[in-house]
C-alpha cells in the first residue's frame, strides 16, 4: 500500500488541526496520549470476546487470574486485589460478588472478624477456567503484537513501564 492509499491517522490530524487553530501551542503530547488512548480502546475489545463468551463480565477474569498468579493456596485478601489491579475496594467487592455467585471464587474467614480478615479463594471451577482461558488469552495477545517484532516489542515494554513508573511517582 503507498501512502497515498493509506488511510489518514486521526491523531495526526487532531493534532494538524489544533495547529491551524491555536498555533502558538506545541498539540505535540496528542500523538502519544491520543494512541495509547485508541489502543487501549481497541485492545479492549479485541480482548474481551473470550472472556464474554464464558459469561464473564469486564474485570472477572482479571481477579481469577490474580488469584491463579497467588500461588498454591490461589487466595488473596481483597485489599490484596485491589492493589493488584488498580482498582476501588468497591470494585472488587463487585466483582467477587459476581464470581462468588458462579462458584469460581469463595471468601474464606483468617479468623479476624472483619470483611478485611476474609481471604478470596479460587473454586476448583475458578482454577479450571482460567486455565481453560489463559492459553486463548496469551494467544490473542500475541495475534494483537504479530505487527512488532520481538526488539520493538521489548523496546515498546520498556517505554512503556519508564512512562507508568512516571506517572505513578
Amino acid at each position: 500500500m503507498s501512502t497515498d492509499e493509506m488511510p489518514a491517522d486521526p491523531v495526526v490530524q487532531i493534532v494538524d488541526q489544533w495547529a491551524r487553530q491555536r498555533p502558538d501551542l506545541d498539540a505535540s503530547p496528542i500523538l502519544v496520549v491520543g494512541r495509547i488512548a485508541r489502543v487501549d480502546a481497541k485492545l479492549e475489545a479485541a480482548l474481551r470476546p473470550p472472556f464474554e463468551a464464558e459469561g464473564l463480565a469486564n474485570g472477572d477474569f482479571d481477579v481469577l487470574a490474580a488469584l491463579r498468579r497467588a500461588g498454591e493456596a490461589s487466595a488473596l485478601r481483597p485489599a490484596e486485589l485491589s492493589r493488584a489491579l488498580l482498582v476501588t475496594t468497591g470494585a472488587i467487592t463487585k466483582r467477587l460478588h459476581r464470581l462468588e455467585q458462579r462458584d469460581l471464587v469463595r471468601r474464606d474467614s483468617d479468623g479476624v472478624d472483619d470483611g478485611r480478615g476474609k481471604l478470596v479463594r479460587l473454586t476448583p471451577a475458578g482454577r479450571r477456567l482460567v486455565d481453560r482461558l489463559l492459553p486463548t488469552h496469551l494467544a490473542n495477545e500475541d495475534r494483537l503484537l504479530a505487527a512488532l517484532n520481538p526488539d520493538e516489542r521489548a523496546r515498546l515494554a520498556e517505554l512503556l513501564a519508564r512512562l507508568d513508573a512516571s506517572l505513578t511517582g
